[in-house]
C-alpha cells in the first residue's frame, strides 16, 4: 500500500494487521468440539458427518473475511468441507503427513508472508529466523491471536498435503513412446478425400420434433452428464417503483423556486418577511442546509473533479454566480459559486527514504544514514530526470512506478511538513522534508485554480401518487398471476418480465432483477409447491414471482436439458430422414442422388478434422483415415450433416528417432487437468447426503 495513501492515518503494529488477516482469511477448524448444536448435520461424506453448527460458523466467517454475500460463502464452504473430507480420506490411505520444513515451505509459497518486507532478509529472500520471530510474538499477543494463528496453521497443513498428494498424482502420470507417436501423426499425417453431403439444414425441424419424454430418456441413459442439484423454474414480473415525468417537472420546479426570494408571514412581528432566495442569500451554508438533500460542502475543487457535462459551466462562473436547474445523478440542482483560489491542488512528486523503525519500513539504516541519502538525491535531482531518479531510489511502492508523482493534492490530505513544503513553495522547486514515514525529496511540478461551489440539490423521487399507481400494477399482476393469463398482464402494464427462469438452492441472482436470494429461498421452502405466487416489495419496486415448476429428480429440468439434448436427437432424426435418400455405394451414385456436388478437402489431419465452410467434422477425417484409398466409406452422422468420402491420398509423416517433445507435450496437457479430474472422480465415487435445504432455508 502506497505510504502517502495512508499518511494522515496513525501507524498500526504490522502484527495486529497480519492478525487480522489471518481471522479474515481462515476457513478452517474454529471450533473443535461440535458444542450445543443443532443435533440434525447439514450432510455427510461417506459416512462422516458435517456439523450444522460448525458449518454455519464458517459461513459467517468466510461471508465477513471474503465480503461475500451469504449464498457466496454458503456455497464456497460446502464445497471445502465435502474436499477436505475426501481428501483427508486419501491422505490417510496413502499415509501422507507434514512435517514442520515442509510446514516452512508452505509458508514460504504463501505471498502473504513470501512479498512482505516483515519476513525478508537485506536481499529481499524469506528468512525462517523472521518468521519464527513473528510467530512467537503472535504467541505472547494473547489467546485469541493465537488461536487464530493455529487455525491458520492447520489450513496450511492441509495445503501442504494437497499438495504433496497432487505431485503424487502428476508423477504417476507417464506419456509412452507410443502415445506420444500417436499425437505426432495426429498433427502431422494427412489425408486428401472427396466427400458428398447432405446437410442437417436441409430436413425442417418440424420433420424431426422432439418430446420431452425423449429428452427425459436420453438423460436417465447418460445420468452423470446431466446430474442437478434440485431445480426450480420461475416466471416472474418486476415492476419499476420510478418518479413520472410529472414528479420529475414538479422537483425542479421546486429547485427553481429556490433560486427567487419568497415571502413568510412573522408570527412575532406580525408582518410578512421577504426571505432571500439562493441567488442573493447571505449565509449559503445555512440556505443550503436548509433546503437541500445534500449538506454544503466547503471543499475546493480543480476543474477535472466537476461534474463532466457540467464542467465548463460551473467552473467558468465568477463568485455569486448561478448555474442551473440541472439533473445530475436523479437530483435536481442550482450551484453558485462561492470562492476561488489559486493553487487550490497541488501536483507533487517525491523520493521517499526511509529507515528502520520508521511506520511501514522495511529498511535497516538509521535515521542518520537516510537523511545523507536523503540528501546526495537532492543534489542529482536538479540535474536528473526526476521521475527516473524515483523509480530508482524511491521506497514509496504507491508512487514509484509512476516517477513518485501524486496529483491533485489538496490541504489536509498529506502530512503536514509534506503539506507545508508544496503548498508554500513555488512549480519547480525542489527540497528535502522530514516526515514520521522518513526524509522526502520532493518537487513541486504544478498548481491549479480550484472553486468552491454551493450546491443545493433535490432528489426526484416517485410522488405518493406514482407510489400508488405503481401498487396497483403489482397487485393486478400478482392476481393475474393466481387466476389469469400472468404474463400478457404483465406486458400489458409495461413490466419487465423473465420467464422459465431455472434456478438452484443457492442461486443469487436473478436476470433483470439482480441479487434476489429471497426470492430464490422461497422457491425452495418445503411449503412452496408448484403454481404459488408471491409478491416481493423491494426498495426499487415489486417483484411478482410464480413458480412453474419444481424438479426434484437430480438431473437437470427438460427446459434446461433441452437446449443441450434436442440438437443432438433432432440431428439423430434428420440423420435417419437424410439416410433413405443418400442411396448409392459410392461417393459419385449419393452425389448423383441428391443433386449434390462433390467437394475435395485436402490435407486435413486428425489434429485439426476441418472441413472448409462447415466447421470440425473429427469422424469424417478419421473415417476417411481408415478408408482404403480410391474406395468409399459407408454413410457417416456427422456433426453437421450425414457425409460419403473416397480417399484420394494418405500422407504419414515419417517416423522419428523419437517423440520426446510429443512425450512432454502430451504430459503437460494431461497433467494440467488431472488434479481436478481426480477430486471429481472422488466425488462421484462417494456418498454425498445434502441436507443444507432441509435445515437452511
Amino acid at each position: 500500500m502506497a505510504v502517502l495513501s495512508k499518511i494522515r492515518q496513525k501507524s498500526a503494529l504490522l502484527i495486529a494487521v497480519i492478525g487480522i488477516a489471518l481471522l479474515a482469511f481462515v476457513i478452517g477448524d474454529v471450533v473443535r468440539s461440535g458444542g450445543a448444536g443443532s443435533s440434525r448435520n447439514i450432510g455427510s461424506v461417506n459416512g462422516e458427518d458435517i456439523n450444522t453448527q460448525i458449518f454455519q460458523q464458517k459461513v459467517s466467517q468466510a461471508e465477513q473475511g471474503n465480503q461475500m454475500s451469504r449464498n457466496q460463502a454458503f456455497q464456497m464452504v460446502w464445497n471445502n468441507e465435502v474436499n477436505n473430507i475426501l481428501l483427508k480420506t486419501e491422505f490417510e490411505k496413502l499415509g501422507l503427513q507434514i512435517g514442520k520444513e515442509q510446514l516452512i515451505n508452505v509458508v514460504k509459497t504463501n505471498p502473504m508472508f513470501a512479498n512482505s518486507p516483515e519476513f525478508q532478509n537485506q536481499l529481499g529472500q524469506f528468512d525462517v529466523a523472521k518468521f519464527n520471530g513473528w510467530v512467537m510474538q503472535m504467541k505472547q499477543a494473547g489467546p485469541e491471536q493465537w488461536q487464530a494463528w493455529l487455525n491458520y496453521e492447520v489450513e496450511l497443513e492441509k495445503f501442504g498435503l494437497q499438495q504433496m498428494y497432487d505431485a503424487l498424482i502428476k508423477g504417476g502420470l507417464y506419456t509412452t513412446q507410443t502415445e506420444a507417436k500417436y499425437s505426432y501423426h495426429g498433427e502431422n499425417s494427412k489425408v486428401t478425400f472427396d466427400y458428398v453431403t447432405v446437410p442437417y439444414s436441409t430436413i425442417n425441424d418440424d420433420e424431426a420434433k422432439v418430446s420431452d419424454t425423449e429428452i427425459t430418456n436420453y438423460m436417465k441413459k447418460h445420468e452423470n452428464r446431466f446430474k442437478s442439484e434440485p431445480t426450480r423454474e420461475l416466471t416472474y414480473a418486476y415492476v419499476e417503483s420510478k418518479p413520472s415525468d410529472k414528479d420529475k417537472e414538479e422537483v425542479k420546479e421546486t429547485v427553481q423556486a429556490f433560486l427567487m426570494p419568497t415571502v413568510q408571514y412573522n408570527a412575532e412581528t406580525k408582518k410578512n418577511d421577504t426571505i432571500a432566495g439562493f441567488k442573493a442569500t447571505r449565509d449559503l451554508a445555512a440556505f443550503v442546509n436548509a433546503n437541500s438533500d445534500v449538506k454544503f460542502d466547503s471543499v475546493f475543487y480543480a476543474k477535472k473533479d466537476l461534474p463532466l457535462e457540467y464542467q465548463e459551466q460551473l467552473y467558468n462562473l465568477q463568485p455569486g454566480e448561478v448555474f442551473g436547474p440541472y439533473l445530475f445523478n436523479d437530483h435536481y440542482c442550482i450551484s453558485r459559486v462561492v470562492n476561488k483560489k489559486a493553487g487550490a491542488k497541488a501536483n507533487a512528486a517525491h523520493i521517499l527514504i526511509s529507515y528502520a523503525g520508521a511506520p511501514q519500513s522495511a529498511a535497516t539504516r538509521t535515521k542518520e544514514e537516510a537523511k545523507a541519502k536523503a540528501d546526495e538525491i537532492l543534489k542529482k535531482a536538479t540535474a536528473a530526470n526526476f521521475a527516473e531518479l524515483a523509480q530508482a531510489e524511491s521506497e514509496d511502492p504507491g508512487s514509484k512506478a509512476n516517477g513518485g508523482k501524486y496529483e491533485d493534492i489538496s490541504k489536509g490530505q498529506m502530512v503536514k511538513p509534506f503539506e507545508d513544503f508544496i503548498f508554500n513553495n513555488p512549480t519547480g522547486k525542489i527540497g528535502v522534508v522530514e516526515t514520521d514515514y522518513g526524509f522526502h525529496v520532493i518537487q513541486v511540478l504544478g498548481k491549479s485554480e480550484g472553486v468552491q461551489i454551493a450546491t443545493l440539490a433535490r432528489k426526484i423521487e416517485a410522488s405518493e401518487a406514482t407510489a400508488d399507481d405503481t401498487f396497483a400494477k403489482a397487485t393486478a399482476i400478482e392476481s393475474a398471476a393466481s387466476t389469469g393469463n400472468f404474463v400478457a398482464e404483465a406486458e400489458k402494464l409495461n413490466a419487465i418480465v423473465q420467464q422459465d427462469v431455472t434456478v438452484r438452492p443457492f442461486d443469487e441472482y436473478l436476470q433483470a432483477v439482480g441479487a434476489r436470494s429471497e426470492i430464490v429461498s422461497w422457491a425452495f421452502n418445503k411449503d412452496s409447491k408448484d403454481g404459488d405466487v408471491k409478491r416481493f416489495d423491494i426498495p426499487d419496486g415489486y417483484i411478482i414471482a410464480k413458480i412453474a415448476s419444481t424438479n426434484n429428480t437430480g438431473l437437470l429440468s427438460v427446459e434446461e436439458a433441452r437446449k443441450i439434448v434436442e440438437p443432438i436427437l433432432m440431428n439423430e432424426k434428420k440423420a435417419q430422414i437424410i439416410r433413405q435418400k443418400m442411396t448409392g455405394s459410392t461417393v459419385e451414385e449419393v452425389a448423383k442422388q441428391t443433386n449434390a456436388s462433390i467437394a475435395v478437402i485436402m490435407d486435413a489431419t486428425r489434429q485439426n478434422p476441418l472441413i472448409t465452410n462447415i466447421g470440425n467434422e473429427p469422424l469424417v477425417v478419421g473415417t476417411a483415415f481408415a478408408t482404403t484409398k480410391n474406395e468409399s466409406s459407408k454413410l457417416i452422422d456427422g456433426v453437421k450433416g450425414v457425409y460419403m468420402v473416397k480417399t484420394t491420398l494418405i500422407t504419414l509423416a515419417p517416423n522419428l528417432d523419437h517423440y520426446n517433445s510429443y512425450k512432454t507435450k502430451t504430459e503437460a496437457v494431461v497433467r494440467s487437468s488431472a488434479t481436478s479430474k481426480v477430486l471429481q472422480a472422488l466425488k462421484d465415487q462417494a456418498k454425498i447426503k445434502d441436507n443444507r435445504l432441509g435445515i437452511i432455508q
